[in-house]
């Protein structure tokens, strides 16, 4: 029997594959948010648009398509942060702080785009964004939970 190099060894634990899901997941979410945050940027009224002809088609209302506004600068930001929360969970995985804030992040968006669609205005795009991004946090607490247990 031959010894094998420590660099020869793969790491097949439970533990590790987790960690690698883990890691993956965060490396996702931050690419599709930094996506997000540059159409937000370069093509603000592009997105709205599409929901409102989506919308209408599905007999829902349209939502206001403004310029470059404050809007767009917070829209921008969130982006930012939520792909930097999400790059920490890549990089930095024993880290329990940035899921919590994603977590929070996402869900605050949720909750806020379903008062606006059932209460204020009623157009598919507070719906979707609704869903989205409550999905996203529930998906981000079931990892953070999975995380707290040690895997």
């Amino acid at each position: 029997m031959t010894p094998r190099s420590v660099s020869d060894e793969r790491d097949t634990s439970p533990d590790s594959r987790w960690t690698a899901t883990y890691r993956m997941t965060g490396l996702c979410l931050s690419i599709v948010f930094a996506v997000v945050g540059l159409v937000f940027l370069l093509a603000p009224r592009q997105p709205l648009r599409f929901f409102n002809e989506l919308s209408l088609s599905v007999g829902l209302a349209s939502s206001p398509v403004v310029g470059v506004d404050l809007f767009h600068v917070l829209a921008v930001g969130y982006m930012y942060i939520v792909t930097l929360l999400a790059w920490f969970m890549y990089r930095m995985p024993a880290n329990r702080l940035a899921p919590v804030l994603l977590v929070n992040a996402k869900l605050a968006s949720s909750v806020l785009s379903f008062i606006f669609f059932f209460a204020v205005h009623g157009a598919l795009i507070f719906l979707v964004n609704g869903m989205v991004d409550g999905l996203i946090g529930a998906g981000v607490f079931a990892l953070y939970l999975k995380q707290r247990r040690g895997a």
